[in-house]
């Protein structure tokens, strides 16, 4: 049976490869067979070779990704034994027996925690005391044995503080399957829900649990169902349908614990449904009914609602009021005005003060104020280039606000505020261990690029106050810009392994981000999207002529959409860079978004803009990175992948690796590896993940002969 297997193998390899022999090494490269594909809509045709890997179920395609994983690792093997040192000394630095800060909810203390040497974390519990007896509620090292991949998420206690729902993927395609723990007993209850989002809510009588199911296809968010304990998930109510495919939902429970509230959202429109947790046996009433491209968000509090919205073309967001039982947006009234220089990004209520988050000009602030007095004051920040925001805060009676504070050269901490006295007490602060790390061994700065346009583009940096800049200074460029999420200049333990060895770590605030307002957003989406990509360009572009590198020392690393965004720059800018590495890029996006069944297509027209529409299309195409590969040079190229990835499809990035071989007229590296167990994020445990990054940072230092 064995040697039929291999046999299979050989034969699949000789009818799907060609020998070609890397013009470095003897080592065979793999050269995929082309199979063309007309692609036409428009009056326009593509031609897509490869189109054909997109069959995981087809074992050619099994066989040419695992080809590229051997080619890989026989090409790199010379690093190997820095990529285990590698490894060794980014897990030196954790520690592994770390708790996180106690937080008190309900009654219970619930505290996360690892124990040494084990890659997943315990939770547990404590009854009203942090001296009481310890109450184990998961392990999740029990749980994931026997599972290459494991994720447990959603965990929800009941009100009775009885029951725990939780959520397990141990394929990591994101659909998790749902069980309820007697805490008690320890008995799991046999019902199993199966392809859902992982996150239940209780209703307050205990025994009725609200949760978001899948589309099995598409896996978006459709479904939210009510089960009761006891009964079979076949017999689970419908309990909202979301028809609009753009749309996703999901379910959560008010801070007030009054409400459960189902949420509905696209990239531009959100709406909201609400329940009285006392009565699961009622109907969800609308919020407030949506309207195209009006967003808005919900805090119960009292007898009020406060909105959080872009109402009245609030671009970067005010805070109204509303009552109870009045809800629709006529009935809104301004709370706090919305401002052209300050995205407000939430808001934190307590009984006696309500904390604003707001962005100005990139920096994190949070402003506490009184209810009674209106007296108010900001959090003092002294850094441009930090990260702070309020933590876990699960109890509206407190005068204690709990947030997060870390920045590029400072660990995090997790600090306690008295808000009324002002008094700061540091309740946790990240350890790194090994004897080496000195906070004041490290520099950051925040600098302003200027792009083709006159924008100007902020950039923070961190090096190692030893590390000499000029030309042959190694600097790692990291982007991402879009959805309007914020690359924040946050801590790492891991990077130290760059920054130790002379690396600078830069990240370009591009647009498409909404560092510096919502307007920074949509000034990288839609018809602006190529925004993101001369930002990230001119940014290198602006370090180089500013002495911080230089082309033969400049890389670009970005992952998922900033995946995206490498593989723009390669096409429109390869000479800037040495190496670029692309982690689960999303490079087919014409093909993809003309696709509605693959995970999130529908949900990202408001992103990308609707390619069935000819003039989105034809400005997807004019960027895709898969659409505009060409003949020329490309820098040395990592790029990852895994080949349940639900987010990315894995054909994306394998599609494009195969174009680049037949195109690319350089004889730079080019290396793909998969991970044949994983999705989207990777490796699950916290020390498997060490060993991805390890192999990522070993093949920028080898190609900067830094590899001791």
């Amino acid at each position: 049976m064995y040697t039929t297997a291999i046999h299979l193998l050989s034969l699949i390899f000789a009818s799907v490869f060609q020998s070609q022999i890397h013009p470095m090494q003897d080592t065979i490269a793999p050269d995929v067979k082309k199979q063309p594909k007309e692609l036409s809509i428009h009056g326009d045709t593509r031609i897509d070779n490869y189109y054909w890997l997109n069959d995981r179920e087809n074992p050619e395609v099994i066989a040419y990704l695992e080809a590229e994983n051997a080619y890989y690792h026989e090409m790199t093997a010379h690093t190997r034994d820095f990529q285990d040192n590698l490894f060794k000394e980014m897990r030196s630095r954790i520690k592994e027996d770390d708790t996180s800060v106690p937080y008190k909810y309900n009654g219970y203390w619930y505290i996360t925690r690892y124990e040494t040497g084990k890659e997943y974390p315990v939770y547990s519990r404590k009854k009203e005391t942090l001296e009481a007896a310890e109450e184990v509620m998961f392990d999740g090292n029990v749980m994931a044995e026997g599972h290459d991949y494991f994720n447990l998420r959603g965990i929800s206690v009941s009100p009775d503080n009885s029951l725990v729902a939780f959520g397990t993927d141990t394929v990591s395609r994101r659909q998790y399957n749902i069980q309820v723990k007697n805490l008690a007993t320890g008995e799991l209850y046999p019902e199993i829900i199966e392809n859902t989002t992982g996150s239940g809510v209780w209703a307050n009588d205990n025994k009725t649990l609200y949760y978001t199911k899948k589309d099995p296809q598409t896996l978006r968010s459709d479904k939210i169902y009510k089960h009761v304990l006891g009964t079979s998930p076949e017999e689970d109510q419908l309990v909202y349908h979301e028809e609009d495919e753009t749309f996703n939902t999901y379910v959560y429970k008010s801070k007030s614990r009054k409400y459960i509230i189902i949420g509905s959202g696209s990239t531009m429109t959100t709406e909201y449904r609400v329940l009285e947790a006392d009565q699961p046996a009622g109907n969800f009433k609308v919020f407030s009914p949506r309207v195209r491209g009006l967003e808005y968000s919900i805090s119960h509090f009292g007898d009020s609602f406060f909105v959080l919205t872009n109402k009245d073309g609030a671009t970067n967001f005010k805070l109204m009021r509303t009552p109870e039982d009045k809800t629709s947006s006529e009935h809104w009234q301004e709370f706090i005005p919305h401002r052209d220089s300050v995205l407000l990004e939430d808001v934190e209520i307590f009984k006696n003060y309500y904390v604003l988050t707001e962005r100005d000009q990139g920096l994190n602030k949070m402003k506490i104020t009184r209810w009674d007095s209106g007296e108010s004051y900001y959090l003092p920040f002294d850094n441009e280039t930090y990260v702070a925001y309020p933590y876990i805060n699960p109890d509206f009676n407190t005068d204690t606000l709990r947030y997060m504070y870390n920045s590029l050269t400072s660990p995090y901490a997790v600090i306690d505020i008295n808000m009324t006295t002002r008094e700061k007490e540091i309740k946790k602060e990240q350890e790194v261990l090994g004897g080496k790390f000195k906070k004041e061994n490290y520099r950051s700065e925040r600098i302003w690029a200027e792009g083709r346009d006159g924008t100007k583009i902020p950039v923070s940096l961190v090096y190692h106050k030893d590390t000499e800049l000029g030309a042959n200074t190694p600097l790692l460029q990291y982007g991402y810009g879009a959805y309007g999420y914020t690359s924040d200049p946050y801590f790492s333990t891991v990077r130290l392994s760059l920054l130790d060895r002379g690396f600078v770590y830069a990240i370009a605030h591009v647009r498409g981000g909404e560092y510096l307002g919502r307007q920074w957003y949509e000034d990288g989406r839609l018809f602006k999207k190529k925004n993101t990509f001369y930002d990230f360009i001119d940014v290198s572009k602006h370090l180089i002529k500013e002495g911080y590198t230089s082309k033969g020392h400049l890389y670009a690393y970005g992952g998922s959409a900033g995946g995206l965004l490498m593989g723009a720059i390669v096409n429109m800018a390869p000479e800037l860079y040495n190496g670029v590495i692309a982690a689960v890029p999303f490079v087919d996006v014409i093909t993809t978004m003309l696709d509605e069944s693959i995970p999130l297509t529908t949900g990202e027209y408001d992103e990308w803009g609707n390619p069935n529409d000819k003039e989105y299309y034809e400005y997807i195409k004019s960027y895709s990175p898969y659409d505009n590969v060409k003949a020329q040079d490309y820098p040395n190229m990592l790029v990852t992948t895994g080949l349940h990835d639900s987010q990315v499809q894995y054909w994306e990035p394998a599609k494009w690796v195969a174009k680049l071989r037949d195109v690319k007229t350089d004889s730079n590296f080019l290396f793909m590896e998969t991970n044949m167990e994983a999705g989207h994020g990777g490796a699950s445990g916290r020390f498997e993940a060490l060993k991805e990054t390890a192999r990522e940072y070993a093949f920028l230092l080898d190609l900067e002969g830094k590899t001791d």
